[in-house]
C-alpha cells in the first residue's frame, strides 16, 4: 500500500501524470511558497507603512481633541470678550477728556481745602498722553494732619471721573512751625509729584 515516491521519476513537464499523493503535496508546496512571497512582497512592507500611519492617526486626533476643546470653548470666549470690551468702553468715558481736566484739577483742589489740608504748591504739569489716557503730574505740597490726608485721599478716589494718585519723589515728613505756617499738633508736610 505503501507507495514511495521517487523525484526523479517525476516529470516536470507532464505533472497530470503524476500520482494524487505528489499532487497534492506539489500544490501545497505551491501554495506555500505563493503564501510567503504574497506576505513577504505585499503585506510586509504594508506593516511598517500601518505602523506609521497608526501614529499619524494618534497625533492627528490628539490635535482634532485639542481644537474641539477650543470650539467647544470659542463661543463662551467670544462673549467673555465682548463682555471686557464694554468694560473697557466703559472705563475709558469714565476718564477725564481735555476738556474736564481744568475742572477735574479744581475739584482736587477743593477736595484738598475741603479735607482740612493747607495747599502751599498746587502747580500743574504738562500732559504726558499714553496708550489709552494721558497723565497729568501736578506738582504739590500739603500740610495737614494724617486724618486730613486721608479724608483727601478718600474724597479724590469719589470724584465721579476716574483719578489715580502716583506719587513720585513722595516726602512725608513733621512740619516745622518757623516756616509761617501755623503749628498745630500732628501736623505733617506732604510733598511730591
Amino acid at each position: 500500500m505503501s507507495q514511495k515516491i521517487n523525484l526523479k521519476e517525476l516529470d516536470f513537464n507532464n505533472i497530470g501524470n503524476w500520482p494524487q499523493k505528489a499532487k497534492v503535496v506539489f500544490c501545497v508546496l505551491l501554495s506555500a511558497l505563493i503564501v510567503v512571497l504574497a506576505w513577504f512582497l505585499l503585506i510586509s512592507g504594508k506593516r511598517e507603512e500601518l505602523q506609521g500611519l497608526e501614529q499619524t492617526e494618534v497625533g492627528l486626533r490628539a490635535e482634532f481633541e485639542k481644537q474641539q476643546g477650543r470650539a467647544v470653548n470659542l463661543e463662551p470666549l467670544k462673549q467673555q470678550l465682548t463682555q471686557m470690551e464694554q468694560v473697557l468702553q466703559q472705563m475709558l468715558r469714565q476718564l477725564p477728556s481735555k476738556t474736564e481736566m481744568p475742572d477735574l484739577i479744581i475739584d482736587i483742589s477743593q477736595t484738598a481745602l475741603s479735607s482740612g489740608l493747607v495747599n502751599e504748591l498746587f502747580q500743574p504739569g504738562t500732559e504726558q498722553p499714553k496708550e489709552f489716557y494721558a497723565e497729568k503730574p501736578i506738582a504739590l505740597r500739603m500740610v495737614g494732619s494724617y486724618h486730613q490726608f486721608g479724608a483727601f485721599v478718600s474724597g479724590v478716589a469719589s470724584l465721579p471721573r476716574v483719578v489715580i494718585l502716583t506719587m513720585h519723589d513722595i516726602n512725608l515728613k513733621p512740619k516745622d512751625p518757623k516756616t509761617g505756617i501755623t503749628a498745630r499738633s500732628g501736623a505733617l508736610e506732604l510733598s511730591g509729584t
